[in-house]
């Protein structure tokens, strides 16, 4: 029986690893724009690092900054300015709608991923061991063929904005068997492709392609509108409690002034019965004002915690346990100035609010994301036509044998000895460009009846009209609210000028009754009433001051412009 005699092989570590700057060269010219940190140390630590699994949420900050030192003990002391700050800062409700733009925001990453680049590598390692196939093989132990094969791959793919993907890959592989006249054995093969597929009609371009990109980015926008619209609810509720303060803070002192007033007056009764000037009887009347004066002050003494309390809340204050019992001064002042030093002028306010309200501003970020989905809808409905093209460089190598008539024939003329090679000769015939394969085709989809794709654009155009619809209902209502905003805040300033006036005449009645009481021309009842209707003056000449302050921000938060007014920057 012929038996071929065993040739010398060059030994080598297999698989080996291809020449690497031309694989380098070649991947980095075509994603040098993606790969911005590998390979890089920060790339792996990147992809590698475990995520945090603690949450640590921090301790409100720079409420020490306006603490101040007084003669009854430390206070925080804010201005309305420094309020709103603390508010922005600590404040939980802001920080919660803060967050909801961290999830848009990851949604345009996620759209930007359909263009990220990708490579893969893969080897496999199989040896196996054939069984004869007749009694005669079987008895030969040359009949057993045992094979090994270790296919390598290295591919690198991404699709553009265009459309176009491509794919870069090298492939190898090494393969022996024994009992084999195979004019290579061990064979190494090694090949190089390039392929390409480029959308013709549906999807081409890089507008329709970037339509998700687009419409993530749009919705990002609506959640920024979404959040202004959000924070100018949140501030005004906060400069409400801010202004409750004041007026609770104003409201008891004034109802302390009433009652020290109450208690002059019965001090003065008390001295008049004592010297028997009126009667007993007459004494009563003024208890029961100054009981009243207490009741009030004690009413209001409550409303101011609550006031403080809800406060503290807006800032925070009562998550530190060494500021939430400190007291609260807030030292903004109630009066605004004249009135008639703040005009408002209807249809200019009505303008601004047009060009900046959030609502508005997210209403039209809406259509944008409509007329995308339409263009998207639009695109389903063409037929698909892709041209593909490819170019393969191919080259082997390994230990070369004679064909195997020239073995045969050689079997009486003495043994067959393999012409040495390795992987250097397919690597060097793939880089030689010497046996190219090429390939070029087109590929046509054509969607005789879609559906689906039909209701998906008839649902985006009525998408649209309703958004359209929600536009104007929205500049409507904006337009309302606006105008009765400022018929509110107008009001307001009048009737403050008309409190200021009743407590000018309400405490010009309180002296006249007195002169008529210490006179004898009148009763001590008639002083009372006058007390308390300086007392009701007064309360309402406060109440109207808060009035006018709450209006104007009310007015700022209907015309969208509260938060520019306060120097808050949405990032």
């Amino acid at each position: 029986m012929f038996k071929r005699p065993r040739a010398k092989r060059a030994t080598f570590p297999w698989p080996l690893p291809p020449s690497p700057w031309p694989l380098v060269l070649l991947l980095a010219a075509c994603a040098s724009a993606q790969m911005k940190s590998f390979p890089k140390p920060s790339y792996f630590r990147e992809t590698f690092r475990r995520p945090p699994a603690d949450i640590v949420l921090n301790a409100p900050v720079r409420l020490k900054n306006f603490v101040v030192p007084t003669d009854h003990g430390p206070r925080l002391e804010l201005s309305l300015k420094n309020y709103i700050e603390l508010v922005m800062d600590n404040n939980t409700d802001i920080q919660l709608q803060l967050l909801t733009l961290v999830m848009p925001k990851d949604a345009i990453q996620t759209a930007l991923g359909a263009w990220d680049p990708v490579a893969v590598a893969s080897f496999s390692s199989q040896r196996s061991t054939s069984l004869a196939i007749n009694a005669t093989e079987a008895r030969s132990t040359s009949a057993v063929t045992k094979s090994l094969s270790q296919p390598y791959s290295l591919s690198y793919n991404q699709t553009l904005s265009s459309g176009t993907q491509y794919t870069v890959s090298f492939s190898g592989a090494k393969t022996s068997m024994t009992n084999s006249y195979a004019s290579f054995n061990p064979s190494l093969t090694s090949n190089m492709a390039i392929s390409i597929s480029q959308p013709l009609i549906r999807n081409r371009g890089r507008y329709v392609n970037r339509i998700p990109l687009m419409e993530a980015e749009s919705k990002y926008k609506v959640a920024e509108d979404v959040l202004q619209g959000q924070l100018l609810t949140l501030v005004n509720t906060a400069e409400t409690d801010y202004w409750n303060f004041v007026s609770a803070r104003e409201n008891l002192r004034v109802q302390q002034s009433a009652r020290d007033t109450a208690k002059q007056y019965l001090d003065y009764m008390q001295k008049q019965l004592d010297l028997g000037a009126i009667s007993p009887l007459d004494i009563y009347n003024p208890k029961q004002n100054l009981a009243a004066a207490d009741l009030s002050v004690s009413q209001a003494q409550f409303a101011l915690v609550l006031a403080t309390d809800a406060v503290r809340h807006q800032i925070a204050a009562d998550l530190d346990p060494d500021i939430r019992n400190l007291p609260i001064d807030l030292t903004e002042p109630v009066e605004l100035g004249p009135a008639d030093a703040m005009p408002v002028d209807r249809e200019e306010s009505v303008r601004k609010a047009m060009d900046v309200h959030p609502a508005i501003e997210q209403a039209m970020q809406t259509l944008d994301v409509d007329d995308l989905r339409i263009q998207g809808a639009r695109n389903g409905l063409l037929p698909d036509l892709r041209l593909r093209a490819s170019y393969v460089s191919q080259g082997r190598g390994g230990i070369f044998y004679p064909s195997a008539s020239t073995i045969l024939g050689a079997a009486g003329g003495g043994p067959i000895i393999g012409l040495p090679g390795g992987f250097s000769d397919a690597w060097g015939q793939m880089w030689g460009f010497g046996y190219p394969v090429y390939y070029a085709g087109l590929t046509l989809t054509l969607p005789i009846r879609n559906r689906a794709a039909s209701a998906a654009l008839a649902d985006a155009m009525v998408r649209k009209r309703n958004d359209m619809l929600t536009l104007r209902d929205t500049q409507q209502q904006i337009r309302l609210s606006i105008l009765n905003a400022v018929n509110r805040f107008e009001g307001a300033k009048e009737q403050l000028k008309l409190a200021k006036v009743q407590r000018d005449y309400a405490d010009l009645n309180l002296k006249a009754e007195n002169q008529k009481y210490e006179l004898g021309t009148d009763s001590n009842q008639n002083v009372i009433l006058a007390q308390k209707a300086l007392l009701q003056a007064e309360s309402a000449m406060v109440t109207n001051e808060i009035a006018v302050r709450l209006n104007l921000l009310n007015l700022l938060t209907r015309t969208g412009e509260l938060l520019d007014a306060r120097g808050i920057v949405v990032k």
